[in-house]
């Protein structure tokens, strides 16, 4: 049988969660930018926007995905 993952496991898949969210906010405002033709200054800010907003998402869904985890862990088996 598979036993649970570690801790060590746990975060680093929550890393590698929370990398692949930033770098899709970060990239949708360029993208979107993309449409109207923008100058290299207005690409750039849209990509400084959407970081900043994807930093914020991060934030907030780690929080709030905190406080569901936190009282609702499930206990262990007894063998």
């Amino acid at each position: 049988m598979v036993g649970p993952i570690s801790e060590a496991e746990r975060e680093s898949g929550n890393r590698k969660i929370k990398l692949a969210l930033l770098a899709i906010v970060t990239v949708s405002p360029p993208l979107i930018a993309l449409q109207f033709d923008p100058s290299p200054i207005q690409l750039l800010a849209a990509l400084g926007g959407g970081f900043g907003l994807g930093l914020v998402v991060v934030w907030y869904l780690g929080r709030l995905a905190a406080e569901f985890a936190g009282g609702q862990r499930r206990p262990r088996r007894r063998r």
